[in-house]
C-alpha cells in the first residue's frame, strides 16, 4: 500500500493548519494549506460572508483530487488541511488516491465561532460558522479515518492520529 495521504477536516477554527503541519512534520511528507488553492473569487466571496456554493467549490474540489493524485503516486504520501465537510468531497479524494485517511477535529460551534472571532489575517468570517455546520457530515461508520477532540492539544492530536495511522499500517 502507498504511503497514506492525511486529510485533516473540520470546520473553520478546528485547528487543521496548526495539526496538519504538525502532523506532517512527524511523518515527514508534504503539507498543503487547501485553502492557498481555493480561486480568488472564492476568497472574496468568503470575506464578504457569502458561504460557497458546490459551483464555487468544483474547481477547488478537482485541485485539492489532482494534488492528493500526485502525493498518492508518488508513494510519499502527504497531509492536507481541508475542510472536508461533505461525505461525497472525502470519496472524491478517496478516488483520486489510494490510503485517503481522515483525521476530523471535531469542535462545538460556539468554540469555532469564538477561534475564528479570535484569528487575525485569515479570509473566512466568524458569520460563517453556521454554514460549516449546515455542510458537516461527520465520518460515517467504516470510512477510513478518526475523529477527535479539537479541543485537545494539536500535540494530543497528532499523538493519537499517529498510533491510529500505525494500527492501520
Amino acid at each position: 500500500m502507498a504511503a497514506p495521504v492525511v486529510v485533516v477536516m473540520g470546520v473553520a477554527g478546528s485547528g487543521k493548519s496548526t495539526v496538519g503541519r504538525l502532523l506532517a512534520e512527524r511523518l515527514h511528507v508534504p503539507f498543503l494549506e487547501a485553502d492557498n488553492l481555493h480561486p480568488a473569487a472564492n476568497r472574496v466571496k468568503m470575506a464578504s460572508g457569502r458561504p460557497l456554493t458546490e459551483k464555487d467549490r468544483l474547481p477547488w474540489l478537482l485541485a485539492l483530487a489532482r494534488w492528493i493524485r500526485r502525493a498518492s503516486d508518488s508513494g510519499r504520501g502527504g497531509v492536507m488541511a481541508c475542510s472536508a465537510l461533505r461525505y461525497g468531497y472525502r470519496e472524491e479524494f478517496r478516488r483520486a488516491g489510494e490510503g485517503v485517511w481522515i483525521l476530523h477535529l471535531a469542535l462545538s460551534e460556539e468554540a469555532a465561532r469564538r477561534r475564528v472571532a479570535e484569528r487575525t489575517g485569515h479570509f473566512m468570517p466568524a458569520a460563517l460558522e453556521g454554514s460549516q455546520y449546515a455542510e458537516l457530515e461527520p465520518l460515517r461508520a467504516g470510512e477510513a479515518g478518526l475523529t477527535v477532540d479539537a479541543e485537545d492539544s494539536p500535540e494530543a492530536i497528532v499523538d493519537r492520529a499517529e498510533a491510529a495511522l500505525r494500527a492501520v499500517g
